[in-house]
């Protein structure tokens, strides 16, 4: 399937941007009459018919659309402290796209190392990880948010925080239900501060563990995604 992100399609007739253009034709050496499949990023899928193969504006017909393509069975959210190294912060955000999730907000708390984001280059990532794992919807990436202010904001019942002190003893499966959305805090490198993991239990945010091992931040990010698609799967399936 030559899939491209077209979150801008509104007609029938569509024209691929330079660069999409560009890889449509010099890259997949596609011509006039072929078959392609876009994706607007919100669930629709679009099959569409080249009409010009034009190196710098391919024209297309789209001929058949489908709505909810690929939708996740369930709400994952996952809120993590971006790492020092901004490649590992990538590499997450890559893994996670391809196994499936709803949001990633990136904190900024007492301990985090990087205080400077840019968004963009990690929205180009998750944008080729939905195309290369061919889903139809582009996870919500939000902007460094500070630690406070993004626990007022959350859903408080369903947001839990997993962090390396002793009462962090249970892990997500004794709270998950499969109706309900979840979010799962991930800290920095120096986990979240004493008075954080105190604001964050006033807010009736529960603690949660991920395992005995002391695992980086952006394996952590990823098994606590990862353990959310998991238990999605098994609860569904008692059901």
């Amino acid at each position: 399937m030559h899939l491209f992100y077209t979150p801008d399609i509104t007609s029938e007739i569509y024209t691929l941007s330079e660069e999409e253009s560009k890889h449509c034709t010099r890259v997949l050496r596609l011509q006039q009459g072929d078959t392609v499949y876009l994706v607007d990023g919100v669930g629709g899928l679009y099959t569409a018919i080249i009409q010009d193969s034009n190196q710098k504006r391919c024209q297309l017909q789209v001929i058949d659309k489908q709505i909810e393509y690929g939708k996740l069975p369930y709400i994952s959210h996952i809120a993590v402290a971006p790492t020092k190294n901004i490649d590992r912060m990538e590499w997450f955000v890559e893994k996670a796209v391809e196994i499936g999730v709803s949001e990633i907000t990136f904190l900024l708390c007492d301990h985090s190392e990087r205080k400077q984001l840019r968004l963009d280059r990690l929205e180009k990532i998750a944008i080729s990880a939905m195309k290369q794992s061919q889903k139809g919807y582009l996870p919500l990436l939000h902007d460094l948010t500070p630690f406070h202010k993004f626990v007022q904001k959350s859903l408080h019942d369903r947001t839990f925080i997993a962090h390396l002190e002793d009462d962090a003893t249970k892990s997500i499966k004794h709270y998950f239900q499969v109706d309900q959305p979840h979010c799962i805090m991930i800290g920095p490198e120096g986990d979240f501060s004493p008075e954080e993991i105190k604001a964050a239990y006033a807010a009736g945010i529960r603690p949660v563990t991920l395992g005995e091992s002391r695992l980086r931040t952006e394996t952590a990010a990823l098994v606590a995604c990862h353990t959310l698609q998991v238990l999605h799967e098994i609860y569904s399936a008692l059901d």
